[in-house]
């Protein structure tokens, strides 16, 4: 969404004021603006490969230190007591 934000000032940048004596003329390169717009597209999809390539090495450590866990549950229950469950 922020990268919506900077269209505009690349469009500016795309601007080519030229001066002369008594005039001045405002053109714009459609060139500069399309090479512009498209390295604002590489570096959204570098920047959402990087984010994926991260998330997958923090998800391989996690899963590195936990590992497997085995419990082992014993369970002994005394005899009268009133709160126990009976089956």
């Amino acid at each position: 969404m922020r990268i919506l934000f900077a269209v505009p000032l690349l469009l500016l940048g795309a601007c080519q004021v030229t001066k002369d004596d008594n005039s001045t003329t405002l053109s714009f390169n459609e060139d500069v603006a399309a090479n512009a717009a498209e390295d604002i597209g590489n570096a959204a999809e570098n920047l959402g490969g990087a984010i994926a390539n991260e998330a997958d090495q923090t998800a391989a450590k996690v899963e590195n230190k936990v590992g497997d866990v085995d419990v082992d549950v014993n369970v002994t229950h005394k005899d009268g007591d009133e709160h126990t469950n009976q089956q």
